[in-house]
């Protein structure tokens, strides 16, 4: 059997009808008649969360079945992974990729694409390093994007976005466009071979939310052009700081962020065409889901990193669509998480699954099972961590104290991500892994203040929350001063979670954990 992966950036599952009549943070329903459509005839996950956060760490997940975020921040496939393309390779099975995710050719990020027998790398989105010219881009663009220096050449300069995308002009030369009609001719030619391995990576929704019409203006009746409305808005508190944003500049980017997924699921309708025309649906299991959601407002955030993960950040769409499966069309409320779709990918390919830190959806969806998992851990490398039992959500700061250790065979910046990497002087050497058996660099990374823009560890909250999302789906009410028995249990869950992934002793101290 043909795996197809969809990956959609950003993507929040209270825009998608299929989860939610409208977004909770709007007044209106956001078409998306594609992914509807998607999601009728596949099998929705309701109780799907992210693991590490956020983006190539949710992807080493997928690609290598890893739950990296206590072992190890945003970095690169490790040489003992033993990634989804790699293993095809070993079966003769050909990989493709088809992406405008310029993280993967970043500083602090290799091996992503490297297994894939072919790439297609669509450039230009946000600071991908493509243009430098104009020098003197559009002020008004610039004033949308907070590109407040665009004569600077530091990394992670706004104004480089602005210069890609330059010469735009109608919605085909905008990257979900580009994306899903290089993913449609892909997958076209694929069907040359017996069988096949797809993944379409879209960085859209992703910000800047910038969106040629009719999209930028159906969920608004503001001038999209407007210089005091942004598209690109600083992660942060909305009442404060740089990520502070009025009402009416807040109302905007949400309608920008719903035009944005609107253009996406019309792109995405294309790759649903050529499933139709080239009669591959019964041959192919396609998977769509997202790395993560965005704050539009919510508790007072907007972007991500910083806020405790909340569900609107971290509970993630999952619909899986399987030729064989007796759930089609039907919706799961077992709980999952993003690193069992590595072993689901080689159970579609029909390869032998090494040990992971995931489980194979296809049980749940040929059997008809209501359980998958116990406990579903998620969150930011050294910081807060979240542990949910598909009903509850409990987040544990850092309570005990202690070091914070990062482990890769590279000397990374857990701090800087995308920036030229530095020697780690007080590094050590050894076997630390527990599911590995090869030395890796252990150290406390230096510089925690982060050296760009929002590039640091997720902010810690002080004290425990605690959520019924049933009754609860927004989280604003923390019952963990009034719910002690509750508490116990969610943390008792937490323990048991991370005793199952042999966690490093480390971060049992740093949490307070016996």
């Amino acid at each position: 059997m043909n795996v197809l992966l969809v990956s959609i950036d950003s993507l929040r599952r209270d825009f998608l009808t299929t989860y939610s009549e409208r977004p909770s943070v709007a007044e209106y329903e956001v078409d998306t008649p594609n992914i509807d459509r998607f999601a009728e005839r596949a099998t929705v996950f309701d109780t799907h969360y992210a693991g590490s956060l956020p983006c190539l760490p949710t992807r080493r997940e997928w690609l290598a079945g890893v739950r990296e975020f206590f072992w190890r921040s945003w970095g690169p496939v490790e040489p003992f992974d033993e990634t989804v393309p790699r293993l095809a390779r070993a079966a003769d099975i050909p990989s493709q990729l088809v992406t405008d995710h310029y993280h993967y050719f970043q500083h602090g990020a290799n091996g992503y694409y490297e297994d894939f027998n072919g790439f297609d790398f669509i450039r230009g989105h946000e600071y991908d390093a493509l243009e430098t010219t104009p020098r003197e881009p559009d002020d008004r663009f610039l004033d949308q994007i907070n590109a407040r220096e665009p004569e600077s050449q530091r990394f992670l300069n706004r104004a480089a976005y602005a210069r890609n995308v330059s010469e735009f002009d109608t919605e085909a030369d905008f990257f979900s466009a580009r994306v899903f009609s290089k993913a449609a001719k892909r997958v076209r030619t694929l069907a040359d071979w017996d069988q096949w391995f797809c993944y379409v990576d879209s960085f859209d929704v992703h910000e800047p939310f910038h969106c040629p019409e009719p999209y930028a203006s159906m969920y608004t009746d503001e001038d999209p052009s407007d210089p005091d409305l942004p598209v690109w808005p600083y992660y942060g508190r909305i009442d404060e700081g740089q990520g502070s944003l009025t009402d009416r500049q807040l109302k905007f980017v949400r309608s920008q962020f719903a035009g944005k997924v609107t253009m996406v699921d019309k792109q995405f309708g294309s790759l649903l065409e050529t499933l139709d025309d080239a009669e591959l649906w019964d041959e192919t299991m396609v998977i769509v889901t997202s790395d993560h959601g965005y704050f539009l407002g919510d508790h007072g955030w907007v972007g991500k990193n910083d806020p405790p993960v909340y569900d609107v950040l971290a509970r993630t769409p999952l619909m899986v669509w399987h030729p064989d499966a007796s759930r089609q069309g039907e919706r799961v409320d077992a709980l999952t998480s993003a690193v069992d779709l590595y072993p689901t990918i080689l159970d579609g390919l029909g390869l032998e699954i090494p040990d992971t830190h995931g489980h194979s959806l296809l049980p749940t969806l040929e059997s008809g099972a209501e359980t998958h998992r116990d406990w579903a851990l998620y969150g930011y490398w050294g910081a807060t961590v979240n542990v949910t039992d598909g009903r509850y959500t409990y987040h544990h700061p850092s309570v005990g104290g202690g070091q914070v250790y990062n482990h890769s065979t590279q000397m990374i910046n857990p701090f800087g991500w995308f920036l030229p990497p530095e020697v780690q002087r007080d590094a050590e050497s050894g076997a630390f892994l527990p599911y590995a058996d090869t030395p890796v660099w252990r150290y406390t990374p230096t510089d925690d203040g982060g050296p760009e823009e929002h590039l640091k560890v997720s902010v810690e909250h002080d004290d425990p929350l605690l959520f019924d999302t049933e009754s609860d789906p927004r989280q604003q009410t923390n019952l963990a001063d009034d719910h002690p028995d509750l508490r116990a249990r969610m943390r008792d869950g937490l323990i048991e979670a991370m005793c199952g992934l042999n966690a490093p002793e480390s971060e049992f101290e740093r949490f307070g954990l016996q």
